[in-house]
């Protein structure tokens, strides 16, 4: 039970900025979670619907799609997971929701942004599971499933992306190598976005993952510390890494992407650095120009196989 409780009251566990867990278990966010209602946006043509993925246990998500001007070209999909620390924010805070539309406008592509339960009312892995799930359902419409008709009449389920922001990026990560693991239904998965990714590598944030997910194998589980094992079969073609220079999850990244290089994975890896920024900077300052950059960059990894295919066509 999640309550706002009195100043005097005892703190077993601090997370700030995050959370704070009261001696009787009552858990305190410090940041409220901020939702917004989907919209269609008539300045853009970007509409926006809410879905629900899965009652027991619920799991929902927003679905963004961009003006169609050619109902006769598919649109590359990409599964959106959120960051917040695994705790915090929502797939339909007004934060994620005008990023995503400004993404979507910008690479022309359908967005699932995942809705998944947070910790530590929902212990770790729900989020991975939440997400797995997410990502099954939305590659089912390639096997026959209608249920969504703007995925079935508009998306391209040959070319599927998944990715996200810290925590985000984390859960992008795990579902990734769980593809190369295990193959997700006869489909592809194109490429993995991982933007300012949560992995181990800073003390406090290592204890609160360690406290939100309770069975865990310490400083060494796979989950929040990839190993060469892992890196080697992350089920995509291409990963492309962002890195905020003063994030304090930056040499975490930074170290993610050189041990991918070395770990026998087939696939290409990018990293993109924005130096002089914070962790997940282009969110709050969408229009700077380090978030601009950024961007572009996200949108060129989506659109590399339409730029190859053109390049064949000449």
């Amino acid at each position: 039970m999640q309550s706002n409780l009195s100043i005097s009251s005892k703190v077993a566990h601090d997370f700030f900025p995050f959370f704070k867990v009261h001696e009787g278990g009552n858990i305190a966010r410090y940041v409220p979670i901020e939702k917004t209602s989907p919209y269609d946006d008539p300045c853009t043509g970007i509409r926006s619907k809410d879905v629900v993925i899965s009652f027991k246990p619920t799991i929902s998500a927003r679905i963004f799609i961009p003006k169609i001007q050619n109902p006769t070209i598919k649109l590359p999909i990409l599964v959106y997971f959120h960051g917040g620390g695994f705790s915090l924010r929502s797939a339909f805070d007004p934060l994620y929701h005008e990023y995503i539309s400004s993404l979507v406008k910008e690479a022309n592509i359908i967005v699932v942004s995942v809705e998944y339960r947070l910790a530590p009312k929902h212990p770790i892995p729900a989020c991975y599971d939440d997400s797995w799930a997410a990502l099954q359902w939305v590659t089912s419409h390639a096997n026959g499933n209608d249920q969504e008709p703007w995925l079935s009449n508009h998306g391209d389920l040959g070319r599927i992306f998944i990715g996200g922001d810290s925590a985000g990026a984390n859960i992008s990560y795990n579902l990734a190598v769980r593809i190369g693991s295990s193959g997700l239904a006869r489909i592809k998965l194109e490429g993995t976005v991982l933007v300012h990714p949560y992995f181990m590598g800073v003390d406090k944030l290592d204890k609160m993952w360690l406290y939100m997910c309770p069975r865990n194998d310490g400083l060494e589980d796979t989950r929040i510390k990839a190993t060469k094992e892992d890196l080697a079969r992350i089920g995509c073609k291409r990963v492309i890494v962002f890195v905020a220079g003063k994030d304090q999850l930056r040499d975490a990244a930074i170290s993610f992407y050189e041990e991918l290089k070395k770990s026998g994975w087939k696939g290409k890896v990018k990293i993109v650095i924005n130096e002089g920024v914070g962790h997940v900077f282009h969110l709050f300052k969408p229009r700077s120009e380090q978030a601009l950059f950024l961007m572009k960059e996200f949108v060129s990894f989506i659109k590399i196989h339409e730029v190859e295919v053109l390049k064949s066509m000449i």
